[in-house]
């Protein structure tokens, strides 16, 4: 599948293209993202049109209630992450498209499109997905591997040597890093026509073998066979050196991509009890994410079994409980993080919606009302600690946190309607039908489709 340019597609495509370049000045967002999504279905090989979804995407995420979107949590993207298409590339990124359009900083998601678009060979295309996620993780190591090596693969060399640049400085002795920075500059030369007529780069290696194992250790997707042959190689580099990070990183990174997570994580727990690991956030970080993959692999594998046999109590009673053991799980790691971290009012307000998903009202309330400390959360924020008041049928106390909601939030978009329509529930089960008809009203005057609106509209003047 070639990528290709704005120019190649249809001209009534470049012509809807220029309309959603408008919009977008305008904050037509939906009607960016709409044609965009159109455009990428015929073309998914055009990157500038994924560029100018992706803007209005963030810029629609940003403006809304995060929580809405992070509400379902990994548990719901695993049927996507975990579920079919692993060996349908085309499938990959039909799904990954879908995470991205309800939560574009989903890492998953943007991995998901990596793996995709590499799958459909789209290397510029999963360079921009591992752009995307360097965005969020700048110092990460794998992620700026995984980046040089798709620029390689797309043939921008320069780009693959500042970003393997930037790697040997935050990891001078790192063996990948290295390789890639070798590897990078090779191609530039070989880029630029010096070494064309004089043979492959292999040929310039002094050694046959160590090209070949550089060259296998740098691919982004590798068969199992040879991912176990990395895993080997980098367990007798831990056997030289048992004090090196890099080599436990190797190993563990190795069995994460079999899909062996105990293994994985048991490889990150020993990296962690040695001095140099015991503060290393990123070991941390990993070992976080390993178990929360356990946990995920768990729940899939018992979720595949309940679909083929949906009536079966005891798997359903399991399905349950291992959900509930992931939720407990993700509770426990974000109390531990805002006790090590108690003034980061973004950790509270994912703390807040984890216990609000439980139904631990009180101690979510106690959260939210910390984390609108924090601007970039305030008003969603806000608006959980409104719901998680309702829950607890305290809806004088709720109703005063939407309507400070109300208030704040400029405009008229899907979060300001769903903070309205919160606000006349809480008025109709105070028994004030009125005040309730009259929010219900704002919502009508703008969006006639929004929810049950009409309805309740229609039935309020019907009963007249």
């Amino acid at each position: 599948m070639p990528e290709i340019p704005v120019s190649s597609l249809d001209p009534r495509l470049q012509k809807q293209l220029e309309n959603a370049q408008v919009a977008l000045q305008r904050g037509n967002l939906d009607y960016v993202i709409e044609v965009t999504e159109q455009v990428l279905k015929a073309s998914p090989g055009c990157l500038p049109v994924r560029r100018l979804q992706r803007v209005a995407q963030l810029r629609k995420f940003n403006s809304k209630n995060k929580f809405f979107t992070k509400a379902f949590g990994s548990v719901t993207q695993a049927g996507f992450l975990f579920g079919g298409g692993k060996n349908d590339p085309a499938k990959q990124l039909e799904n990954a498209e879908k995470l991205l359009t309800a939560d574009p900083t989903s890492v998953p998601a943007l991995k998901l499109l990596a793996e995709a678009a590499h799958g459909l060979d789209l290397p510029e295309t999963a360079a921009f997905a591992w752009e995307s996620i360097h965005e969020q993780a700048p110092t990460d190591r794998d992620v700026l591997l995984h980046l040089a090596e798709m620029l390689l693969l797309a043939k921008k060399s320069k780009e693959a040597l500042r970003f393997a640049d930037k790697l040997l400085k935050l990891h001078p002795q790192d063996g990948d890093a290295l390789a890639l920075m070798r590897k990078a500059a090779i191609a530039q030369t070989t880029e630029k026509g010096n070494w064309e007529e004089k043979g492959s780069f292999r040929d310039k290696l002094r050694d046959e073998a160590q090209a070949v194992s550089l060259e296998q250790a740098a691919k982004v997707v590798t068969s199992d066979e040879m991912t176990q042959r990395l895993i080997g190689e980098a367990l007798e580099r831990l056997k030289a050196q048992p004090d090196n990070l890099n080599h436990y990183r190797s190993v563990s990174e190795g069995y994460r991509k079999l899909g062996n997570f105990a293994e994985a994580l048991n490889y990150v727990r020993q990296a962690r009890k040695l001095p140099s690991g015991a503060a290393d956030t990123s070991l941390e970080k990993q070992e976080n994410d390993l178990e929360a993959a356990i946990f995920q692999a768990k729940i899939k594998d018992i979720q595949d079994r309940l679909e083929a046999a949906p009536q079966d109590a005891a798997l359903k009673a399991e399905f349950e409980k291992a959900k509930a053991e992931f939720a407990a799980f993700e509770i426990s790691q974000a109390k531990a993080y805002v006790e090590r971290y108690p003034n980061d009012y973004e950790g509270r307000f994912t703390l807040a919606n984890l216990l609000f998903d439980t139904g631990d009202y009180q101690s979510a309330i106690a959260n939210y009302q910390q984390a609108q400390k924090n601007p970039k959360v305030r008003i969603a924020a806000i608006t959980g600690m409104g719901k998680a008041l309702k829950a607890r049928k305290m809806f004088d106390l709720a109703v005063a946190q939407f309507q400070i909601a109300k208030a704040e939030i400029p405009g008229m978009d899907d979060l300001k309607k769903d903070v309205i329509y919160q606000l006349a529930e809480c008025y109709e089960l105070m028994g004030k039908p009125e005040d309730a008809i009259n929010e219900y009203k704002i919502i009508y005057s703008d969006d006639i489709g929004f929810r049950d609106v009409a309805d309740k509209i229609n039935a309020f003047y019907s009963s007249r």
